[in-house]
């Protein structure tokens, strides 16, 4: 029997969770995994174990779905066992593979079954931990004294909007793939395998990537300008190691390899900016909007300029955003839709926030935008096989 999404598995082991998750799936073990990697292999997959995760420097695929979950359990071994649930089906995934059977007869199935006949798409799952579950309000994983420094609280910046309902989260989850419906069922499966020690605390999709790779076209955004044009790109290993692989002594060991994920949900006015003069658009961004050909006198309150490496000294950010559409608009009468904005970097310290900061004092671009959602992670570095993300902090 064929062990990918193209079948069902008829055997499988129960996880590290116990009775909390076996009630909600059965994972492969490692020989089924073994025999299920050569089958799913013939679709476009990315590994999922390595020294770096997956989904930080991989060439952006075209979908994302993004979940914050909040820990409901304060148990470090619940934590743990969830991540190394998380980390055995995320590998499944990766190559194609379901978790578990999907035809389960009377009881529920083990797979949901979203992803049955689709191909790996290239699907990437990433897992940071964010401020609170290192202390804030209580020393709940007795992981205090093993936060790092870059991993702050993000300040208030100026004309700020922030909605707590869709900010922060104990756990971070980017999930991205060239299939939605793939980035979906990984979506979908990692949220209910945490239940009912970890819960959704918010959740969005997204098309429509930034650039990030010198082998692909670069792309449009909402507004309908050119992005990512000054971005790190992902072959460019010297840039990673100096602007995004986390080292010492700034992280601790632990995060050595890792990257610090900035996520911000950036609400545009479209409304507003259909209504606006075409001019006066490409001066609030800095370039032509036809052609992407910077302005032969950039306005010194341009997007482009204040973004740019030469006005932040020299600081640079690994992007990874993505459109998003959230209903109507009602007050404007247009889509309520945006830039979920995703980062990673060395330092947020000396990276983001003096970005930020500047942006928010002098961009034009803010009379068009408001950041309406914001969280930080800790994106550990991968997993070996047969081991979890997080593990090197956990145990």
């Amino acid at each position: 029997m064929e062990s990918t999404r193209r079948g069902f598995l008829s055997s499988a082991g129960l996880t590290g969770l116990g009775a909390t998750t076996a009630a909600a799936g059965v994972l492969l073990t490692g020989a089924d995994q073994a025999q299920a990697a050569p089958a799913a292999q013939a679709g476009n997959s990315v590994a999922f174990h390595g020294a770096h995760q997956a989904g930080i420097a991989t060439p952006a695929q075209e979908h994302l779905q993004f979940a914050a979950l909040d820990m409901v359990s304060e148990s470090r071994a619940d934590l743990r066992d969830l991540l190394r649930t998380w980390s055995r089906a995320a590998a499944l995934m990766a190559i194609g593979s379901v978790i578990g059977p999907v035809e389960t007869g009377s009881k529920p199935a083990v797979d949901t079954g979203e992803a049955l006949g689709l191909r790996a798409a290239s699907l990437t799952m990433t897992f940071g931990f964010g401020p609170s579950l290192f202390g804030s309000g209580g020393n709940r994983f007795g992981l205090a004294g093993q936060r790092p420094a870059p991993l702050v609280n993000l300040p208030a910046f100026r004309n700020d909007a922030l909605k707590a309902s869709i900010s922060g989260g104990d756990l971070g989850v980017q999930v991205c793939a060239s299939d939605p419906q793939v980035a979906f069922h990984a979506v979908h499966e990692l949220i209910r395998l945490a239940s009912p020690v970890a819960r959704p605390r918010w959740l969005l999709a997204g098309f429509g990537r930034t650039g990030n790779s010198r082998t692909q076209s670069m792309p449009r955004n909402l507004m309908g300008f050119f992005d990512g044009t000054e971005n790190i790109m992902v072959e460019d290993a010297s840039a990673l190691k100096k602007s995004v692989w986390a080292a010492g002594p700034v992280s601790p060991a632990w995060m050595h390899g890792g990257s610090y994920l900035v996520a911000r949900r950036i609400e545009i006015e479209l409304g507003t900016w259909d209504g606006t003069a075409v001019s006066d658009q490409e001066t609030t961004i800095g370039r032509r909007k036809s052609t992407g050909n910077v302005l032969g006198s950039i306005p010194l309150h341009a997007h482009i300029l204040l973004a740019s490496p030469g006005a932040n000294n020299g600081a640079k950010l690994l992007r990874r955003g993505y459109s998003y559409l959230d209903g109507i608009d009602r007050a404007l009468g247009a889509p309520a839709a945006g830039l979920m904005f995703l980062c990673y970097q060395r330092d947020p310290r000396s990276q983001f926030i003096p970005i930020q900061r500047q942006l928010a004092a002098r961009d034009s671009l803010n009379k068009f935008i408001r950041h309406i959602g914001s969280a930080v992670f800790a994106c550990p570095p991968g997993a070996s096989a047969g081991g979890y993300v997080g593990e090197a902090l956990l145990g």
